[in-house]
């Protein structure tokens, strides 16, 4: 509590907002864990090639990955462990481990929109959706871990079944994945969104996949 207390003290600012989020999620039971982020004016002057807060020149995803190679253990659910990391790093941004309580699929930000208006039009009611950079994040239950590889993918590349060509452009994250949640700010400065709030209940993935796939293929 005196952790939480402290990054209560700090400044209220999208650093605040992001340490606030951060142990909500992990209060939630949702697996926490830092990630990398855009390096402020003074940090780029330094080296105009740093598009991101890790080692990496040229990292090809900037302020949209874990801090630690470890990520996968180091992700927790325990709100006082989480507000630990931001006291130390307050510009972190959050990264959430998918394939645990909860899968993600990922689809563009037009897709996305298309077909979460479509979805609640058709009585469809989605769960917890974000919009994070270019990326429509739909929030539903997890699948575990299906035998048969082809009925789930897990990358934040793109990447998918081979047959499953109609979903070219989505991506659905499991296990060993992650997403990058609100109010973390992406590699173009944006700062990401619930459109629906996190709260709601997971549902279902099949009936989602197939209206996100139905408005990607549309789209081309």
């Amino acid at each position: 509590m005196l952790v939480q207390a402290a990054l209560r003290g700090r400044s209220r600012g999208t650093a605040g907002r992001t340490a606030d989020a951060a142990i909500r999620y992990a209060a939630m039971g949702w697996p926490v864990c830092p990630g990398v982020f855009l390096p402020g004016s003074s940090q780029r002057s330094a080296d105009e090639k740093r598009s991101c807060s890790c080692d990496r020149i040229g990292c090809p995803a900037p302020g949209a990955h874990p801090i630690s190679p470890a990520w996968q253990s180091m992700a927790s659910t325990d709100p006082a462990r989480v507000a630990s990391w931001w006291l130390a790093t307050p510009d972190a941004n959050v990264i959430l481990a998918t394939g645990r309580v909860f899968d993600v699929l990922d689809a563009p930000v037009a897709v996305g929109t298309t077909a979460l208006a479509r979805m609640e039009r058709s009585g469809v009611r989605p769960g917890p959706v974000a919009v994070t950079g270019d990326r429509a994040h739909f929030f539903i239950r997890t699948r575990g871990t299906p035998a048969d590889e082809n009925e789930w993918w897990s990358c934040h590349l793109d990447c998918e079944p081979e047959r499953v060509s109609e979903v070219i452009g989505l991506r659905w994250h499991c296990r060993d994945s992650y997403v990058v949640a609100p109010p973390s700010r992406s590699g173009t400065g944006a700062v990401g969104r619930w459109l629906r709030d996190p709260a709601r209940e997971l549902p279902d993935g099949v009936r989602l996949l197939e209206a996100l796939s139905d408005v990607s293929e549309e789209a081309g």
